[in-house]
């Protein structure tokens, strides 16, 4: 690739904006000789896929390919359900928006009558949440992998992200939510210098909470066949009619919604979400002690806006859920 790619295949626009985001007026082969995008007259691999005006020349499968389905499973034949079927294939800078303002304009919208008496909108998913995953596939997947690319299925209950290539072997599924990681380094700095990504890796908690602010089920990542990682986000009927606000503060009343803390606020939320919570699981959920957790969800008992579930403290299978009335 080297030998075929040069300075005259870089897309303008991408470098003139690369250039403004760090303040320099120098020439264009300048600045990514200085940045290590371009060796002995060559654009190196992450030159291509950053700034050349036609990745997919060099490298196929660097794609993004965004699909929207009529419910809830693909179907295939006759009965095919595709409704929308997009490709982005520019530089990484220009993929990650056109796919962005096709998602988004794929989502729906749900209204709903509030107590005010005014209609209230609540997207689907909350933007963070989708917006996250999309640009930490195109930062962090294995474009060393051929013959695939990234993937957005969007279901009538579900949206997948699925990024090809296995986690890295210091990230598993159990700790990816606070380890700091990056296949691609140069990549993930440049994006960072575009202003796309957290270069702390801050993002994929950000997503679990964003998704518990909207009473949507925790994100879940998977590795299918150990080859790719997926994101999955899914939608409720109760998200798409109410929001953080409305819900706690018409369950619990204005006056004692307005008295939560930050921990029982999103304990509340969690539970609400999953329909029960135990002490281990609210602890990874707000990334505090089990003595913090349990004395959170003893609070919320103890107020009556939770309800503890076990037969003695020591019981294994203790949980709480939503208090309800008699």
């Amino acid at each position: 690739m080297q030998e075929r790619s040069s300075v005259e295949d870089v897309d303008p626009e991408v470098v003139a904006r690369y250039k403004a985001e760090l303040g320099t007026e120098a020439s264009d082969e300048q600045v990514l000789r200085s940045r290590g995008f371009l060796q002995d007259g060559h654009l190196t691999n992450a030159g291509v896929l950053l700034f050349s005006e036609n990745p997919t020349r060099f490298i196929p499968w660097a794609r993004v390919r965004v699909i929207r389905f009529d419910g809830n499973k693909m179907e295939t034949g006759r009965r095919l359900n595709i409704v929308k079927d997009r490709t982005f294939d520019g530089p990484l800078p220009k993929q990650i928006e056109g796919a962005k303002g096709f998602i988004s304009s794929q989502l729906r919208e749900f209204q709903y009558l509030g107590d005010d008496g005014r209609f209230k909108i609540i997207p689907e998913y909350p933007e963070f949440a989708w917006f996250e995953g999309l640009v930490n596939a195109v930062t962090h997947r294995d474009y060393a992998m051929s013959g695939d690319h990234i993937r957005v299925m969007m279901y009538g209950d579900r949206l997948e992200i699925t990024s090809p290539g296995g986690l890295p072997n210091m990230v598993a599924l159990e700790n990816m939510r606070y380890t700091r990681w990056s296949r691609n380094p140069i990549i993930a700095r440049t994006l960072v210098e575009f202003g796309w990504v957290r270069e702390l890796n801050e993002g994929v908690q950000r997503i679990y909470d964003e998704m518990a602010s909207f009473f949507l089920n925790e994100p879940t990542y998977s590795e299918p066949n150990g080859m790719s990682v997926r994101l999955v986000l899914q939608n409720s009927i109760t998200s798409r009619v109410l929001r953080q606000a409305d819900v706690v503060a018409e369950s619990l009343g204005e006056g004692v919604y307005g008295d939560l803390s930050e921990y029982e606020l999103a304990a509340v939320q969690y539970t609400y979400g999953k329909g029960r919570v135990t002490v281990r699981g609210l602890a990874e959920h707000l990334g505090r002690s089990s003595k913090v957790a349990r004395a959170t969800l003893r609070s919320l008992a103890d107020r009556r806006i939770l309800d503890w579930h076990g037969t003695s403290a020591t019981d294994p299978s203790q949980y709480y859920d939503l208090h309800r009335a008699e």
